[in-house]
């Protein structure tokens, strides 16, 4: 038997077949080879037309299916991994009437802070978790008032991963997790969000079916299975949020674990299971994959945008003819805190954890005498680590404390420069395992379907790759940097 998994990022689509009793990869693949168009008609703007997820999506999985050569009967079930916050508006046809705005579109933020206010904070904090903020709820309201017309058309709004699943199954359904992540949802009354749904004037209706997180959802359609070349058989049994999905791709799912992504954006993730909240939004709070209201799992979510960007920026602008790796070594030759030259990493739009405020990348204390191209690449890298010390201490005054942090070994802890900075600063453990989220989608699927019987029974050949201990001897050192590097970002927000 196998599983399939999908992994719809804004960069590219990924995926992957997992042979379900031995866990091993069979076959993976992504498109497009180059990154996926993003379309910004105004500064701050970000959307992408779904069909062109679906494209690529064919085009990976027909790569996949050619490899691996596999009966498509084999294949039992699919688990969908997503960009998260992303709204996808359909008319009583299922057909698109917009391009999705994405996760990192900031347009809606003014609407959100609008409900915040009129709603009222603590009642907001109470049950949403959140500040409505820029997410999904907030974005629809935008289109609501600008583009009426549109929004007159509006049959259901899904999430990425709720588009990929219809095109699938030709349902339109979502999931509680999804719903909290779109701050859709009432944790207190463990309903819809009526009263963000009533301030902003949407009807419930607009809404999907609710299924659960892990359960056969549908079955593949007729007209996908012609499509894609697979069977009718298969079942849609698993879908999440890319984080959340990460977390389980990754086994955390219980209270304490931490997961860790550092990609084009960075990421850390948390499992609590009491609902706790940041009173300033600046660490956000979902429902995790395995949430129930009798048993809570909370997701806190610290997301940095200017993460591995910063890190390919100076690629291209300062090491152009350098790889990856030889970037790392001369940057190594650096001492812990580049010589007092400290890099500000908030160059990727507006960051949720400095309060939805935009204040670009920022150099800091650059003396021309003695730095050179290893400090800016190393003052890159621990910019970009301080930027989760920051927000993770957030994270810790709710309660998510860091002693182990999980990761993939991908991006940018394949650098022993941010795995020994991360680990230095932090106090914490990073383990290191051999999994991404098309990966842990397909294992979700496989728990979903119920082939699985246990997250134990899914996660029994997840492979440790790596362990990084922190370095008390360079403790000190690493603390001197970062309050160096807090300084800089202090004299910023607080002017």
């Amino acid at each position: 038997m196998h599983l399939l998994g999908l992994d719809i990022g804004s960069s590219s689509v990924k995926v992957s077949l997992v042979e379900a009793d031995g866990g091993q990869v069979v076959a993976s693949s992504f498109f497009p080879k180059q990154e996926m168009k993003i379309t910004a008609h105004k500064a701050g703007w970000a959307e992408q037309e779904p069909e062109l997820w679906w494209a690529n999506l064919k085009l990976a999985l027909a790569e996949v299916l050619s490899t691996a050569n596999v009966d498509k009967e084999s294949i039992e079930s699919i688990g969908i991994s997503y960009q998260m916050h992303g709204l996808v508006m359909v008319d009583k046809n299922l057909e698109v009437i917009r391009p999705s705005i994405i996760w990192c579109d900031s347009r809606a933020a003014a609407y959100g802070d609008k409900a915040f206010e009129e709603i009222g904070g603590q009642r907001c904090l109470t049950n949403l978790l959140n500040s409505p903020g820029n997410f999904t709820a907030s974005k629809l309201k935008w289109v609501k008032e600008n583009e009426p017309e549109l929004f007159d058309k509006v049959y259901k709004i899904m999430l990425p991963g709720d588009y990929i699943a219809m095109k699938l199954t030709g349902e339109t359904q979502t999931t509680v997790s999804g719903l909290s992540e779109g701050i859709m949802w009432d944790f207190k009354e463990n309903s819809l969000a009526k009263m963000l749904f009533d301030n902003y004037g949407f009807q419930p209706e607009i809404i999907p079916n609710i299924v659960p997180t892990f359960a056969p959802s549908g079955q593949v359609s007729a007209k996908a299975a012609a499509e894609l070349g697979l069977s009718t058989k298969t079942k849609v049994s698993y879908r999440a949020g890319d984080q959340p999905n990460n977390a389980l791709s990754l086994n955390v799912l219980n209270p304490g674990e931490i997961a860790t992504t550092a990609g084009t954006s960075g990421v850390v993730y948390g499992v609590s299971n009491e609902i706790k909240y940041d009173p300033q939004s600046r660490v956000n709070t979902f429902a995790h994959v395995n949430h129930a209201p009798e048993d809570p799992r909370l997701g806190v979510l610290l997301c940095i945008n200017g993460t591995g960007i910063l890190n390919a920026w100076m690629k291209r602008m300062v090491a152009e003819n350098l790889s990856y790796e030889a970037m790392n070594d001369l940057a190594s030759g650096v001492a812990i805190g580049s010589d007092g030259l400290s890099i500000l990493p908030f160059g990727n739009g507006a960051e949720r954890v400095l309060q939805n405020n935009n204040i670009g990348s920022m150099f800091n204390g650059i003396n021309f005498n003695i730095h050179g191209k290893g400090h800016l690449l190393r003052a890159a890298q621990e910019g970009i680590v301080f930027s989760f010390k920051y927000g993770m201490d957030i994270m810790r005054n709710i309660g998510i404390d860091a002693s182990v942090i999980r990761a993939g070994k991908a991006n940018m802890f394949l650098s022993p420069i941010f795995r020994e900075t991360l680990a230095g600063i932090t106090g914490a453990t990073i383990e290191l395992y051999n999994t991404d989220g098309s990966v842990g989608a397909a294992r979700g699927a496989g728990v979903g379907s119920g082939y699985y019987k246990s997250f134990n029974e899914a996660f029994a050949n997840l492979k440790k790759l790596d362990i990084i201990e922190p370095n008390t001897s360079k403790q000190a050192a690493y603390e001197a940097a970062y309050e160096n590097w807090k300084a800089q970002l202090e004299k910023v927000t607080l002017s």
